[in-house]
């Protein structure tokens, strides 16, 4: 009858690195320099991506701003074969801005003068008077919009006799307002006296023709 009996076996064969010591250092010199000569190479396939990436961009942009300036040579092209329509366009203007003025003068000016002289007391005269137009008519309701503004230069025998003036002009219905009457002149070689009426007449007095004009169009 047998026993295997393990045997420990302490120690071996020591390894000497026989190696010389100027190789040793060789090859830690050739391992760094290949390992520089990677990065190196890596660096420069980094570089040659960014330089191609760049020159991408480029050509982008270059053929989207080839691409812009044809197009905006095409439009310039085009407007300057509507140079005809710009002018009519502008003329279109010139003769709505004409008919904005007209329209600021389509009053009838006898009818103001003629219902200032209904109200005038007997011996008061109209000796002149001096009327502006007022706002372009634009609202639905003439009552409310100035549409001439003006003065009234008036004779009278004796200053009695225009006492009620002011009151029977505001009551006028085309009439906003009236003020006066103010003594310009005490009398005249005649003894006459020389007043002056303020009158604000609203756009009742606008005769409608260009605006009728207007809307036909």
């Amino acid at each position: 009858m047998s026993v295997n009996t393990s045997t420990i076996t302490f120690g071996g064969a020591p390894r000497v690195n026989l190696m010389p010591r100027a190789e040793t250092e060789r090859r830690e010199k050739t391992a760094l320099l290949r390992r520089w000569g990677w990065a190196i190479v890596g660096a420069l396939l980094v570089v040659v991506a960014v330089t191609a990436a760049m020159y991408v961009y480029q050509w982008s942009a270059d053929s989207t701003l080839d691409s812009e300036n044809t197009r905006t040579n095409t439009l310039l092209t085009q407007l300057a074969g509507l140079t005809d329509v710009k002018e009519a366009l502008a003329l279109e203007s010139e003769l709505s801005d004409f008919r904005v003025d007209a329209m600021a003068t389509d009053l009838d000016w006898p009818a103001a003068v003629v219902e200032i002289i209904d109200v005038l007391p007997k011996g008061v005269t109209i000796g002149g008077f001096d009327l502006t137009v007022g706002a372009v008519p634009a609202g639905e309701d003439p009552a409310v919009e100035k549409g001439l503004i003006g003065s009234f230069t008036l004779i009278a025998s004796s200053p009695d006799e225009i006492v009620d003036l002011i009151r029977d002009t505001r009551a006028l219905d085309s009439v906003i307002a009236a003020d006066g009457p103010q003594v310009a002149s005490a009398s005249t070689e005649d003894g006459d006296y020389t007043y002056t009426l303020t009158v604000t007449f609203d756009q009742s007095l606008y005769t409608g023709d260009f605006a009728a004009e207007e809307d036909s169009e």
